[in-house]
């Protein structure tokens, strides 16, 4: 592990920085964070009554619109909302 030393100034100027980057971060995300809501892939199974396969068949075929992070795929319920519908739920 390295060690860098900086001078306490321009530690301080990033620190403001920081603080800067956190405020537009939070302005940005709070203006959005009541109007979506987004579920995982257990709960879209369960709200759907599919098996998870079913909901990666969704995903292939561009049924259902996602986004991913990582490994994980999130839904918003508008486009949940918005097949069911559509009545593209066949079962």
């Amino acid at each position: 592990m390295d060690i860098i030393a900086i001078e306490s100034k321009t530690f301080e100027q990033m620190k403001g920085r920081f603080k800067d980057f956190t405020r537009q971060i939070k302005s940005l995300c709070g203006e959005n964070q009541d109007k979506e809501q987004w579920l995982g892939n257990s709960d879209v199974c369960g709200l759907l009554q599919i098996s998870p396969r079913t909901l990666q068949s969704y995903r292939d075929n561009g049924i259902l619109p996602y986004s991913q992070i990582g490994r994980k795929c999130y839904y918003k319920v508008s486009d949940i909302e918005n097949l069911i519908s559509q009545s593209q739920i066949k079962k």
